[in-house]
């Protein structure tokens, strides 16, 4: 294999990430119809409804007992002068306080030329309370207020169970706003520590981190150390070491030791709160399927309305009183809101981009998201992403009895830490993970192209390339001839090889079984790379790849997609964003992987924090998982109304009937399905 020159070996790395223009523009007005509806209401809070539910049914209890057919039914009679005014009395103010939620709403609908649940309650209440009146002030016929009643205390009771069962949609994103700590310890110039509202916080001001508090603002640390577990931010459960110079993210909980760090971006510019808007974002974005779901529910108004008077007139003409009529159509209008259909969509939405933030997959483009479950062929850049992203030992070999291999990586980790280059932090951090410590290094000098001298213990110690040997006419030993990714380094102690290291930009551990378990799912793996042939073959070899292309440029990977693309392959790129744009925009699916604070303002389909190819194939499935529990929403509510409305009806009278009281339960119960199926997704991300 040709080896790599020492000092001119191309050091993995990814550059950091800069905002790409998508061909996809986001639609951030409020969801229609009947879900619209649902969001002009959504004004009461959970409290405001239980409430008005539990007034409204004080009101309706002597409603009910004041009614003749109630009376009839349960066997006694209540009668007084002035029974009719106060039944009227007590349902006008029922008509005016329980059903202030649906007319406000109806209005708002109309005013938006947008009908929908709302104005399918509103209308049925209203109708049902003008022909009382009527009655009271003398129409002939039967009053509807004990049906007006316990309609109107019905669909608080839904609305209210429901808003709380919805309510869970929300509660991941307000535990991400959570996090955040009200007050920082800013460290003064004096030394002294003062703490601060966290608002307050300005770039470079030095903040102390006790131990179990959380970060206040993004930054880096200068002194201390200790673990900090960022899991609701990127998903990673375990906790990470943080020591001087690494990035800290706002929000995230430190552990046992204290830590000292410089602020990068505080309030609106920390990540968290990026990410806090990259959620609000895609919720309020639609998707292809959530305009047929708005289609759909505002066609399913117009019919309700219709039917509702289709079915007056049916049975006004087949000879049954004004009361019987009224309820039947009544019952239609109210059985037919269109609130589970216009919820099926917005629900999964909220609880699928809330839940794929805590783990690290951020959604800019509900389609794309949506359509993940089409990914034939996925295209992986190499570096960062299948492997590490940075250099480590893969063997040690030594030429010398005098040294075994603890010796030779001891030795070159003492030179090599008055160094910067990749291969020389590479050496050092597998030499600290196996207990070595580092020696006294004097003399230090850098030989350029071809590697660094110093004197440790009196001795003279050179880490070279392979060149210096070939100048020096040292031999190459044969064993240092490696057919793998390797850039190989030799020890040399008074001029005498010692023996050598060889390293590579491993492979992440997850990657293979993430590429075993994307060909499980019938997806074809490929990798494009700017690196050479040969270390390409080499990690298809080891991950079984279906295809690779080396030595590529950022426009050639969009020629790959467009290849794969007109093969029929429905095709995901995945890089990070600067070289990778173009292929990332022309791809079906794109996705920006990443980490730390700079992934948030990347525009992208899908960002994923961590570049994890087992978070890639996290995203597909929680993408298939999305979809179905979608269209089973869709299916539930379409259903439910197909069969509810031609009972409503009255398709099987004197049989079967159903009042308008448990035409709204039905109602409900199907809209509270809804929620809790959408519910159901939390166990995708498990």
């Amino acid at each position: 294999m040709e080896q790599h020159h020492y000092h001119h070996a191309a050091a993995p790395q990814k550059l950091t990430p800069k905002p790409v223009q998508k061909r996809y523009q986001h639609d951030h007005s409020m969801h229609g119809n009947a879900h619209g509806g649902h969001d002009k209401h959504a004004g009461h809070s959970v409290h405001g409804f239980r409430q008005k539910f539990w007034l409204s049914l004080a009101l309706t209890i002597p409603i009910l007992l004041l009614s003749d057919m109630v009376q009839h039914i349960l066997g006694f009679h209540l009668d007084f002068a002035g029974r009719k005014w106060a039944l009227f009395g007590l349902s006008s103010v029922l008509f005016a306080y329980g059903n202030q939620p649906f007319l406000a709403g109806a209005a708002a609908e109309l005013r938006h030329r947008n009908p929908g649940m709302m104005t399918l309650i509103a209308m049925a209440t209203t109708v049902a309370f003008v022909y009382s009146v009527a009655v009271t002030f003398g129409l002939p016929g039967m009053d509807f207020y004990w049906e007006l009643a316990t309609l109107i205390v019905v669909m608080l009771l839904g609305h209210w169970i429901e808003m709380k069962t919805v309510s869970g949609a929300s509660r991941a994103l307000e535990m991400l706003v959570s996090l955040m700590p009200a007050e920082a310890h800013v460290v003064q110039p004096d030394g002294s520590v003062q703490d601060h509202p966290v608002q307050h916080l300005k770039p470079d001001d030095v903040v102390l981190v006790k131990a179990n508090e959380k970060i206040p603002a993004d930054g880096v640390v200068t002194d201390g150390s200790g673990f900090v577990n960022e899991s609701m931010l990127t998903g990673e459960s375990q906790p990470v070491v943080k020591e001087a110079g690494a990035k800290v993210i706002a929000g995230s909980l430190n552990g046992s030791g204290a830590l000292k760090m410089k602020v990068t971006g505080a309030g609106q510019d920390s990540y968290l709160q990026k990410v806090v808007r990259l959620v609000r974002e895609a919720q309020a974005g639609k998707s292809q399927t959530q305009n047929l779901a708005d289609r759909a529910a505002r066609w399913l108004t117009y019919l309700a309305i219709a039917a509702g008077v289709l079915t007056l007139a049916y049975w006004l003409w087949a000879g049954q009183p004004m009361a019987f009529a009224l309820e039947r159509m009544v019952t239609v209008m109210v059985i037919a809101c269109p609130h589970a259909l216009g919820l099926a969509i917005p629900l999964v939405v909220a609880i699928s981009t809330a839940l794929s933030a805590q783990h690290g997959l951020l959604i800019r483009n509900r389609t794309a998201f949506e359509n993940a479950r089409k990914i034939t062929a996925i295209i992986f850049d190499k570096t960062g992403t299948l492997t590490e992203g940075a250099f480590g030992v893969t063997r040690i070999s030594t030429h010398s009895a005098a040294y075994g291999e603890q010796d030779i990586l001891q030795l070159a980790a003492s030179l090599e830490q008055n160094s910067e280059h990749p291969i020389a932090g590479g050496i050092v951090k597998h030499a600290k993970s196996q207990g070595l410590a580092l020696l006294e290094v004097r003399d230090f000098q850098s030989l350029t192209a071809r590697g660094i001298r110093g004197k440790i213990a009196g001795k003279e110690v050179l880490v070279v390339s392979p060149n210096y040997l070939k100048d020096n006419n040292i031999a190459l030993p044969e064993n240092a001839r490696s057919d793998a990714a390797e850039t190989v380094v030799f020890v040399l102690v008074e001029d005498r090889l010692a023996g050598f290291i060889a390293l590579a930009d491993r492979l992440r551990k997850t990657s293979a079984a993430a590429v075993d378990a994307f060909h499980e799912d019938g997806v074809k793996v490929v990798m494009a790379t700017g690196d050479n042939k040969q270390v390409a073959e080499s990690v298809k070899r080891q991950l079984g790849l279906n295809d690779v292309y080396a030595e590529v440029l950022p426009h050639q990977k969009v020629e790959i997609v467009e290849r794969l693309q007109k093969q029929g392959e429905f095709v995901a790129m995945t890089g990070d964003g600067v070289n990778d744009a173009p292929a990332l925009a022309r791809a079906d699916v794109g996705i920006a992987v990443g980490s730390g604070t700079d992934v948030a303002a990347e525009t992208a389909d899908i960002i994923l924090v961590n570049s994890d190819p087992q978070d890639i194939l996290r995203l597909v499935r929680f993408g298939k998982a999305t979809y179905r529990k979608m269209v089973q929403n869709l299916f539930w509510a379409t259903a439910y109304n197909l069969v509810a409305i031609p009972v409503a009806a009255g398709i099987f009278y004197p049989h079967l009937m159903i009042s308008p009281a448990f035409g709204a339960v039905l109602m409900s119960v199907s809209t509270i399905v809804v929620a809790l199926n959408a519910q159901l997704l939390r166990r995708s991300l498990k």
